[in-house]
């Protein structure tokens, strides 16, 4: 067996919607956040450093160079004979339109991409911009539009400077939705000051509002970050491997079958982590999680259910 014997992954909805397999290619479009400009803050959220999910640093290769390795590193996994254009670094809607429409098409126009997948902050999504991703799609493209929530808790939200609030993603979502432009939501797993409580009712207000795709992962503590500090000063202390493979199988259980699992975990390089040392081991989590669901006997949807309209959404002070 495998994990997507268990789960609704993104290469398993691909195959059903497209009757192919369809690889996202992870692009940095040298794009900045309103966090780190001075827009909303300076900085950034205390666990960022962008080397840990940007695949070139901040002077990337031109989108054209960035496809072809991708597509190279792609070839060596899988047999995927198309591709989505996965602008991931930083927040890839904090432009005009007409500079995102031109970064978008650039990428488009590279031989076999099938669409679109945008990493964004939920508090940086205009109108002009959905109604072009909406265009896209029109136009019979894939088009995922991925937001960074996080924590559905304000309290949390602000704990690691994020400088938005649920209320902002709750719009978004909405908005995304009355334009039939599909959501994909990511959450992360051990925030400071988080328990199993946070994570059970993030995860239930994200799917109340809505929510067409998650991706999970458990908090990576990277160099040259306000949260690395933190863990050295013992102010922090990650998640031991065994509970965030519970808590991710526990997740996964109540989960409707239909929503889309992009992502279960995630990791940093060795040269930049700092804890916990197992976020370095993707297959060992992914076969964890595989693992223990076999052991429950258990797939995702099994307890699925949305919470009562009086606990729908948390807004936390």
């Amino acid at each position: 067996m495998a994990l997507s014997d268990h789960i609704l992954t993104f290469g398993q909805y691909m195959v059903q919607q497209r009757g192919e397999r369809i690889h996202k290619i992870a692009l940095d479009a040298n794009l900045t956040c309103p966090n780190r400009d001075g827009a909303k803050g300076m900085g950034g959220c205390t666990f960022c450093n962008n080397a840990s999910f940007s695949p070139n640093g901040r002077k990337p290769p031109a989108l054209s160079d960035q496809i072809r390795q991708g597509k190279r590193a792609i070839a060596k996994r899988t047999r995927a004979p198309r591709f989505l254009a996965y602008f991931q670094a930083y927040t890839n809607t904090y432009a005009d339109a007409a500079r995102l429409e031109a970064l978008y098409d650039e990428a488009l126009s590279e031989p076999d991409m099938a669409g679109l997948s945008i990493g964004t902050r939920p508090d940086c999504v205009p109108e002009t911009v959905l109604d072009l991703l909406a265009n896209y799609q029109k136009r019979g493209l894939v088009v995922w539009l991925e937001l960074g929530l996080q924590s559905a808790f304000d309290e949390t939200l602000k704990r690691v400077n994020r400088g938005h609030g649920l209320r902002e993603y709750e719009k978004t979502v909405a908005a995304a939705r009355k334009l039939g432009i599909p959501v994909c939501t990511h959450l992360i797993i051990g925030l400071p000051g988080e328990t199993e409580r946070h994570y059970h009712a993030s995860l239930d207000t994200v799917l109340t509002l809505g929510t067409d795709g998650l991706k999970i992962h458990p908090l990576h503590v990277v160099r040259n970050t306000v949260l690395a500090a933190e863990w050295r000063r013992g102010e922090y202390h990650p998640l031991e491997m065994a509970d965030y493979i519970r808590i991710a199988a526990d997740l996964i259980e109540r989960t409707p079958p239909h929503v889309v699992y992009h992502r279960v975990t995630g990791t940093a390089s060795k040269d930049i982590l700092l804890a916990p040392a197992w976020c370095s081991q993707k297959w060992n989590i992914l076969n964890g999680i595989e693992l223990e669901l076999k052991r429950r006997g258990h797939s995702q949807g099994e307890f699925a259910k949305l919470p009562a309209a009086s606990e729908e959404i948390l807004y936390a002070a």
